[in-house]
């Protein structure tokens, strides 16, 4: 399914960034410096090959209905875990933005306060989509009760 991200081509790519926040530092810190990245990324690489991105940070919470490696209560990175999802057209745009004068001294600037370093993964996406409306879910719920096999 195509259009979480509208304009992501289907054979772009993701990248993630891991960040956990060395001690002394706040997510207000974090917040600042990747708000700075993000605008850089932005102005300067919009029409170089970034297409959107969005910054999350762990909450806590572990899904106990969705994982399989014992029934933890609370995650021990809570609001000191953040990731860094970014999408673009290819990894060669991604790769050129990085090297760009613009972008490292706020780049360094994130890698500060990282207790992990950095270690920036890109993806393939396989598949993406947002929820049906109220409408298309009830007829998706139809067509499985009359067709599922």
């Amino acid at each position: 399914m195509y259009g979480l991200i509208p304009g992501f081509p289907t054979d772009g790519v993701v990248t993630v960034n891991r960040v956990i926040l060395k001690e002394g530092y706040t997510v207000d810190d974090l917040q600042e410096r990747v708000a700075y990245l993000c605008e850089n990324v932005k102005t300067y690489h919009s029409d170089t090959g970034f297409v959107g991105g969005f910054v999350c940070l762990n909450k806590g919470q572990v899904s106990n209905e969705g994982s399989t490696i014992g029934q933890a209560v609370e995650s021990e990175l809570k609001g000191r875990e953040a990731l860094i999802v970014t999408f673009w057209n290819s990894f060669e745009d991604h790769e050129a933005s990085h090297r760009s004068d613009t972008f490292q001294p706020l780049f360094k600037k994130v890698l500060e306060l990282c207790e992990n370093g950095n270690e920036e993964i890109a993806y393939e996406m396989l598949w993406s989509g947002k929820a049906y409306d109220h409408e298309q879910a009830e007829a998706a719920r139809r067509a499985k009760t009359e067709h599922a096999a």
